[in-house]
């Protein structure tokens, strides 16, 4: 794909497009990626934020803080559903007043529309008020966001609220998925949930189209699903990380040590492990993980994210001795680059939690998965690559050091390992596919720059 340097010399088109991420990493990283696809057709770019993302790395974008009125014990609250909810009241007032300012603004291109995060549902009003159509980007898999839209019919079914009892239980509306795949997010108020789920699905219907990072070919049976259900546009025209060289939109600073290790690693035998930004586990569990790794034989790239496992700093609650009994095989980092991991041809495999961002990356360079989702949409994902793509294992069991053990070798050693690994090429080539002239994500964007332009 074209350099994106080379089209900041491109000539502006004399629109301008507003962007409003979400807080969350795996939820600004692709509407980073969405921002310089756009830039680089032309469209000029400002983006409103309260969270600073990495400002230095877009001098091509603009950019606007705005304040937010949350109280201490707000801010602070773990619980990411109530936080939200708040969000969605709170920011109404600072980003309709920065919209403001930004349209009065003459010495700027005219702005188009905006483009919200589907989960800043206040925003369609907002824009309606001020006659500014509004783009939704989902930032995860058609399939899951089909999930979340089925939610009042599963609560008038009686599925929701998830009994214990029914966790195994197939759902005929969503199949493959089972009651204990649906995206149920902890919250210590499930109305808040339902709240914003609901709120997230009616004024993404409401809106004047939406935007997937996936694309035709994965997600055939959704798109056509999304289309009967919501009579707006949609433009799957992803996999975003693929239209230019990696640019890194991380929270968290990656060690590069990771590639200096992999180099040094055989072709396709390592086993890349990594939660994500956000999942955490306890001592019992990272300890099973530790011995699992250790007793599997495969050379391991570990991710363990400081603060990622409960009651510890990071990684000393490791045995006496751990590393020094791997002779080398092991390598342990606080966070790495991700993109450039999976693309290392020592990569062979990718333990992950199936965060959207981390499932479409390891499609993308054909690295069969072990899927160990803990919340929300990760889960629709993980079973997706289990039992629609056949792209991954399923880590369904309590998370024990032998059944880790057993997965590894069945993507490594075994012969299932090997048609996973041929699928996932398969899926690979249809996704570098996508994005030529004339093929499906390709004739998205095309259609998105026209509805842009439209306005």
């Amino acid at each position: 794909m074209e350099n994106l340097r080379e089209s900041h010399m491109q000539q502006r088109v004399g629109r301008r497009v507003v962007l409003f991420p979400s807080p969350l990493q795996g939820h600004i990283t692709p509407m980073l990626q969405l921002g310089n696809i756009l830039y680089s057709k032309g469209i000029s770019i400002t983006i409103i934020h309260f969270n600073s993302p990495i400002t230095a790395k877009y001098p091509h974008f603009t950019f606007h803080l705005i304040p937010i009125d949350l109280m201490e014990h707000e801010a602070a609250t773990a619980d990411v559903i109530d936080l939200f909810l708040l969000l969605n009241v709170n920011c109404i007032e600072p980003f309709k007043d920065c919209l403001v300012s930004l349209l009065a603004n003459v010495e700027e291109e005219p702005i188009t529309c905006v483009i919200t995060d589907a989960v800043w549902y206040f925003t369609q009003p907002v824009a309606e008020s001020l006659k500014l159509p509004r783009i939704v980007l989902r930032t995860s898999s058609v399939c899951s966001f089909l999930a979340f839209a089925a939610f009042p019919l599963l609560h008038e079914k009686g599925i929701l609220p998830i009994q214990d009892s029914q966790f195994e239980l197939s759902i005929p509306e969503l199949q493959p998925l089972k009651v204990k795949d649906l995206p149920v997010i902890e919250t210590r108020n499930p109305d808040a949930l339902n709240q914003l789920i609901s709120g997230m699905v009616s004024q993404t219907k409401a809106s004047s189209g939406i935007i997937w990072n996936s694309f035709e070919e994965l997600e055939q049976t959704a798109l056509t699903k999304f289309r009967q259900d919501f009579p707006i546009p949609a433009f799957p025209i992803g996999p975003f990380h693929k239209y230019f060289l990696a640019s890194s939109s991380s929270l968290l600073s990656a060690d590069q040590s990771s590639i200096s290790w992999l180099d040094k690693q055989a072709p396709k035998s390592v086993i890349y492990v990594s939660f994500g930004s956000l999942a955490a586990v306890n001592e019992a569990e990272f300890l099973e993980i530790a011995w699992g790794l250790a007793n599997c034989n495969q050379p391991f790239l570990w991710v363990v994210r400081p603060g990622s496992i409960r009651g510890s700093e990071w990684i000393e609650l490791l045995p006496n001795g751990f590393l020094e009994i791997l002779g080398g095989r092991g390598h342990i980092v606080k966070w790495a680059p991700q993109q450039e991991v999976l693309a290392h041809p020592a990569t062979g495999g990718f333990w992950t939690h199936n965060g959207w961002n981390s499932t479409l990356e390891s499609i993308c360079e054909g690295v069969p998965m072990i899927c160990q989702p803990s919340f929300g949409d990760q889960r629709v994902n993980a079973r997706y690559v289990d039992k629609v793509w056949r792209v991954g294992v399923h880590l369904e069991n309590k998370m024990e050091r032998g059944e880790i053990e057993r997965a590894i070798r069945k993507v490594f050693v075994e012969a299932e390992g090997l048609e996973l690994r041929e699928r996932t090429m398969v899926l690979k080539e249809k996704a570098d596919n996508s994005l030529k002239q004339g093929v499906s994500s390709s004739q998205a964007l095309d259609s998105l720059i026209r509805c842009i332009s439209s306005f």
